[in-house]
């Protein structure tokens, strides 16, 4: 009758082990959440940065013109 304390605590220790386990990966479930939620807050900062950029429009003429810009000494172009 030795071999039901052998097998009853071998299912004890699984068992044991196995709640430890589940208690581990809830807590890094967790932790893959937390991270989730703080990239999805980023994501939408970024979105609302990027609202404000305002692009130019492209039918007007450059800021600059050719005759505008000053020959540099020494170089030919």
């Amino acid at each position: 009758m030795i071999w039901v304390g052998v097998f009853g605590g071998i299912a004890l220790a699984g068992l044991i082990m196995l709640i430890a386990y589940a208690v581990w990966l809830a807590h890094k479930a967790a932790d893959v959440m937390s991270e989730v939620q703080v990239l999805a807050d980023r994501t939408g900062q970024l979105f609302d940065l990027l609202s404000q950029v305002q692009v130019p429009d492209q039918g007007l003429d450059p800021p600059y013109r050719h005759s505008d810009l000053t020959v540099v000494a020494g170089v030919d172009h």
